[in-house]
């Protein structure tokens, strides 16, 4: 029975951490096309001021969704682990 929920509960990391690398690698998608949208409306002067801050701004709040993700599948696994540890002693 532990052998079975042990690759049981392996093969629901495996799903999520798939899962966390495909959304990471969406928002950086996202990003990519932010800066090139950018690019395109403000092209690159010599005062690179406002497009700097813009695109930084979205780095920023990407890597904020990204965290908060992370976070929220960190959560999931605490809680799955902890309530198959109970079913098992209860």
């Amino acid at each position: 029975m532990d052998d079975q929920v042990d690759d049981e509960n392996g093969a629901m990391a495996e799903r999520l951490i798939g899962s966390l690398r495909d959304n990471e690698l969406s928002a950086l998608e996202a990003v990519r096309q932010f800066v090139d949208a950018v690019d395109g409306a403000l092209p690159t002067l010599v005062d690179d001021g406002p497009r700097r801050r813009i695109i930084d701004a979205a780095f920023r709040m990407t890597e904020q969704l990204v965290n908060t993700s992370n976070q929220v599948a960190l959560n999931v696994v605490q809680l799955t682990t902890s309530a198959v540890e109970g079913d098992e002693k209860g």
